[in-house]
């Protein structure tokens, strides 16, 4: 009973700290909703850059729908004249698409899982426990930030090679398990928590592993959110690691596939588009999907409460 009502109030606690973040955004927010003509002119230069980012993607689904012939016409036509959704079947046939949309789609998920959890909780334990030597090892791995990949990609591969793990799908992931970068955004979100909050919480019986499972993750849902369109986008787009480590088709990624699909019908300009399109639908859904917390993680990351 007693360990129940420590719990509660340290849930009542969190929920009033939460409420309290909650409405101070939603006062900012108030805040901001005057519109001046400086910002007036900001939001018109923003909405056509907008417009200009996009177009590249508008003519890549506009010449997904076309034949070969009508890809590069001048002047462009946006809209086909006729169009050929068969491209999207066609595509399907042509290569393994399938199996490489499947192999991208594991390796993306399950390193972000990883990532996601590595990352919040060595960045709860630099920001939120107290130990000698915390600062100069944080530092330390935040170092490895400015390391360029290639000057240890070699050591890397002859690590994975000796391990039996080459052209395996779990050499991606053991590789990318780990992510600084991801320990430093999560690190600097956590800072922005009162301490006091984790020490109530300490004092009320809750254990550290409580503490982060049961505080600090449901408070930082916007640097979760970031992490996890970064993590997902990297990994969806990633064409070295897999070059490097995987050779058998049915272990290849969408973008090795992709580099196949170009090679062997380089002269098929609308089935290229085609599974270009295909390839970068998931990205787009992710980040739809979390969107509204992407922003706010990103500028809040750092900020002092």
């Amino acid at each position: 009973m007693e360990s129940t009502s420590r719990e509660s109030l340290g849930g009542e606690k969190m929920e009033a700290t939460f409420s309290k973040k909650e409405n101070t955004r939603k006062a900012k927010t108030k805040k901001a909703e005057k519109v001046t003509p400086g910002g007036i002119l900001v939001i018109i230069l923003l909405t056509l850059l907008a417009l200009i980012t996009l177009v590249p993607f508008i003519w890549m689904v506009s010449a997904s729908f076309k034949t070969n012939n009508e890809v590069f016409t001048i002047p462009i036509q946006w809209i086909p004249k006729s169009w050929h959704p068969e491209n999207y079947s066609v595509i399907w046939e042509r290569i393994p698409l399938l199996t490489f949309f499947k192999n991208t789609l594991f390796l993306s998920i399950v390193i972000t899982i990883i990532q996601l959890f590595t990352s919040s909780f060595a960045a709860y334990g630099f920001s939120k426990m107290n130990f000698r030597g915390r600062d100069t090892l944080f530092i330390t791995y935040i170092a490895t930030i400015a390391i360029p990949w290639q000057s240890y990609m070699i050591p890397q591969f002859i690590m994975m090679r000796q391990l039996g793990l080459t052209d395996t799908l779990w050499s991606l992931v053991l590789l990318q398990a780990f992510n600084a970068f991801g320990v430093f955004l999560l690190k600097q979100y956590y800072s922005s928590i009162p301490d006091s909050l984790c020490e109530s919480a300490r004092i009320d019986g809750l254990s550290e592993w409580g503490i982060y499972w049961k505080i600090i993750l449901p408070l930082t849902k916007p640097a979760l959110a970031s992490l996890t369109i970064i993590t997902f986008v990297n990994t969806w787009n990633d064409y070295m690691g897999p070059f490097i480590y995987l050779s058998s088709t049915e272990n290849k990624t969408i973008q090795l596939g992709l580099k196949m699909f170009v090679g062997l019908f380089d002269a098929e300009y609308a089935l290229i588009m085609a599974a270009s399109v295909v390839s970068i639908l998931p990205v787009g859904i992710v980040f739809l999907a979390m969107q509204k917390y992407f922003v706010e993680g990103i500028a809040t990351s750092g900020m002092k409460n």
